[in-house]
């Protein structure tokens, strides 16, 4: 029997033991692959050793066990140390993968990937994304829990914890994220913050002086101080008060030393993300009585301590289960309801109060129409969730009847929220505040928690505030849903800040992101089904403030708005779908190519109107399919969008012509600015004409 299990060496000696295992596997991964941050394993092994091994309930067999704490190392700089732990409790992670760092198709990328290494929560790495994730778990336990706990059946009870680094705390999306779960009082939200007073370029004293300590009592945070970061007790006494904080989430500030042990590089930004050297390493290894050789070494009684994880996983999961067992025979409605949402199951007949529209010439916008269809389907789906950046009244998002989350503690009694009361952690509608960064990271922590269908919405414009999360959701493949209005520069009156111009094609770059501009409200209908149904990718949907006609799809001949799901699809052809010329929409400018058609054949010229609202969708289609719609033999091509034309000659083509807006807009009412910038039928149907005349030349 090893000597440690023998009880030859003390429950101290044995945690030193496996802190030490912690840091050295991480130094010895960045040095093999020569690349990686070494600093803040060394650092911070302690605090992460006493949370995971005495705190964090989770199940190395099971990682996505629904009532599991969750931990986010939102300094994924430091991946090494979460791979260390992984590996060490007992994941399916192997140590050829723990030697494979930073390499080729290894699943221990540089930075923490989710759906890549088993056990990793979220995708960190850009600083402050981690800590507003958390956030978002944190409000997705509290509502779950809120919606479906009873007397005795606390189903939904579990933590989120993280650890953050200074670099977290200067992004300014930590402190949205902050202050806006103080204000929710998220008591089940613990960070650990590794404060080493060292950032990748110099001391932090040269640039970050502020007092953490007061700013987040400020926010309604419980805070800590632990002054030696290597005292693992300590900490444990500061993660367990924390856990007796009901209505106040915690951050623990933890000092510690980058690089600890390191000889020469300890305290220095030289220790952050570069490796420690040969030489070095030798050095730390010595300083910390830790055997050079071999490397990746793990003590027969450190593999022991760590792999008590498993079987206590599995007890902690089979107990839970029991649980939920009794809790079905006796409240059998909502089990079953909770176990359709983990299961990520959508209720037959879910869509079956959306809305259809019928023709109007006068139409509405696209984000009216997208109101109703929204508050059809959060009838039907318990799980949908989200809200605006303090925009409800202008963006349609209110889910109406269904509460305020807040929490139970708050006094909201002067409130007025545009949901019409609030329903405590059970409200449907998050108040995100004028705070878009952190609301992007909020609702990509809803999405990754599981168990939630999340929205957030703001005007396209601000979408420039959220782009960090929006491509971080895109990498995650997270069902989020961002709802963007006012949609370019028809909005009007508020000038060129607010009319977006670059954002379609910035959206539409994002490898994975679902992007829809509908072109009336049948058309948003199917694009909130999308949006509902698209289970493995995030989905932004981008609407009108301007009202646009509700198109005769029946009567005209139109095709059905059901074409949406295809991306791009024929609203109305020329005769013996034989087109001379081809003009291509999405949005409020399909109103122009179906009017500029009907002129163009008063005048004989045979016209195909094609309506192309997701880019992304179209491009899914087979080529037959493309080709069908956008006929290579027709290469006339006329597309027309109040945006930037970029990207839009892969469909206009070599030898066709692009209506777009290549410049910042102008204040003024938006039917005399999209008038000013060419958006008319007159300008429509002569720039078709003129392809005409120079094909036939």
């Amino acid at each position: 029997m090893d000597s440690a299990v023998a009880g030859i060496i003390s429950e101290a000696e044995l945690d030193i033991l496996c802190v030490n295992t912690i840091r050295f596997l991480s130094v010895d991964a960045v040095q093999k692959a020569n690349s990686g941050h070494p600093g803040l394993p060394l650092g911070a092994a302690p605090m992460a050793y006493a949370l995971w091994m005495r705190f964090l309930k989770h199940n190395p067999s099971n990682p996505e066990w629904f009532d599991r704490d969750r931990f986010v190392l939102s300094a994924g700089h430091g991946s090494m140390l979460l791979y260390s732990l992984l590996h060490l409790t007992g994941y399916n992670l192997s140590m050829e993968e723990i030697k494979s760092f930073r390499q080729w198709g290894s699943v221990t990328p540089g930075h923490p990937e989710r759906n890549l290494t088993p056990g990793v929560e979220t995708t960190t790495g850009p600083l402050g994304q981690g800590f507003g994730n958390g956030v978002g778990m944190a409000t997705a336990e509290a509502h779950l829990a809120a919606r479906y706990n009873r007397t005795g059946f606390n189903i939904i009870n579990h933590y989120t914890y993280g650890i953050v680094s200074d670099g977290d705390l200067m992004e300014g999306v930590s402190s949205e994220a902050a202050s806006l779960a103080g204000h929710l009082k998220l008591g089940k939200l613990i960070y650990l913050y590794d404060n080493n007073r060292v950032s990748l370029s110099s001391s932090t004293g040269l640039m970050f002086t502020e007092d953490i300590r007061k700013r987040f009592d400020s926010y309604g945070w419980h805070t800590e101080f632990v002054e030696d970061g290597n005292d693992i007790e300590a900490v444990g006494d500061a993660i367990m008060r924390g856990k007796g904080e009901a209505y106040r989430p915690s951050l623990i500030i933890v000092r510690t030393h980058i690089g600890w042990g390191s000889p020469h590089k300890q305290d220095t930004f030289e220790a952050h993300g570069s490796p420690l050297g040969d030489e070095e390493v030798r050095l730390t290894k010595e300083n910390l009585g830790w055997p050079v050789e071999p490397p990746f070494h793990i003590p027969q009684a450190v593999k022991v301590r760590f792999r008590t994880a498993i079987e206590e996983g599995k007890r902690e999961e089979g107990r839970w289960k029991t649980l939920f067992a009794e809790y079905a025979r006796s409240f059998p409605e909502p089990a079953g309801e909770l176990r359709r949402i983990i299961n990520n199951e959508l209720p037959e007949g879910w869509d079956s109060g959306i809305p259809s529209f019928p023709p109007d010439e006068k139409g509405m916008a696209t984000r009216v129409a997208s109101g109703f269809a929204l508050n059809a389907i959060a009838k039907k789906l318990p799980n949908l969730i989200g809200g605006s950046a303090d925009l409800d009244p202008s963006t349609y998002t209110a889910l109406k009847g269904l509460g305020d989350f807040e929490s139970p503690a708050q006094d909201i009694k002067d409130t007025q929220g545009s949901a019409g009361g609030g329903f405590g952690y059970s409200g449907r509608n998050i108040h995100f505040g004028v705070r878009e960064h952190s609301m992007g990271s909020i609702v990509n922590g809803l999405a990754a928690h599981g168990g939630i269908i999340p929205f957030g919405a703001t005007f396209l414009i601000f979408s420039d505030y959220m782009r960090p999360p929006i491509r971080l959701s895109a990498l995650m493949g997270l069902h989020a849903i961002y709802v963007f209005t006012h949609d370019s520069i028809g909005l009007g009156e508020d000038g060129p800040t607010h009319q977006p111009v670059e954002h379609l094609p910035g959206l539409r770059a994002v490898p994975g992101l679902i992007v829809i501009r509908p072109c009336d409200a049948n058309e948003t209908a199917i694009a909130w089904k999308v949006a509902i149904e698209e289970k493995k990718r995030p989905v932004a949907l981008i609407l009108s403030r301007q009202n646009v006609p509700t198109l005769d799809r029946k009567g005209s001949g139109y095709g059905p708005a059901e074409g949406l799901r295809k991306g791009g699809y024929v609203l109305a052809d020329a005769a013996d779908n034989n087109p001379e010329v081809i003009l291509i929409a999405s949005g409020s400018e399909v109103r122009l190519i179906l009017e500029a058609r009907k002129r163009l054949l008063l005048e004989n010229i045979r016209a195909r109107a094609v309506s192309l609202p997701s880019w992304t969708l179209f491009e899914a289609q087979t080529k037959e399919y493309r080709d069908s719609v956008l006929l290579p033999s027709v290469d006339a091509r006329l597309a027309v969008e109040a945006a930037s034309p970029l990207g839009w000659e892969r469909y206009a083509g070599s030898k066709g012509d692009i209506i777009g807006v290549a410049e910042f807009g102008a204040s003024g009412p938006g039917s005399v600015v999209l008038k000013e910038y060419g958006f008319t039928v007159d300008n429509v149907f002569n720039r078709a004409k003129a392809l005409i005349k120079e094909k036939k030349g």
